[in-house]
């Protein structure tokens, strides 16, 4: 469990520009970095408030991409899924007819 902890301006700048630069998505960059991903959002609202709107944009195409790969990766997920539930399905009924 985390600790409130105090950060440094520093840190808090340096990382809004690690999630700024970075194609990783903001709750990756928070827990890699061991930080709420409600607290990193807060920097980010802070500086975005200090240093223009464009932080928002930028990170809303960053993140709308990585849900849409997700999506697909969950999709193909659930297709292989599915079939190995139906062949296990199959196997169990063909089992079970044997031990009768």
């Amino acid at each position: 469990m985390r600790k409130n902890k105090h950060y440094s301006k520093e840190f808090k700048e340096s990382t809004v520009q690690l999630v700024i630069n970075s194609n990783e998505p903001v709750r990756k960059i928070a827990e890699d970095l061991d930080i709420k991903y409600s607290t990193l959002y807060d920097w980010m609202r802070d500086y975005k408030r200090a240093n223009g709107n464009y932080i928002e944009s930028e990170k809303k195409s960053i993140t709308r991409e990585s849900v849409e790969e997700e999506n697909k990766r969950l999709r193909k997920e659930n297709r292989i899924l599915k079939e190995e539930r139906d062949i296990l399905k199959k196997a169990t009924a063909y089992f079970a007819k044997e031990t009768l």
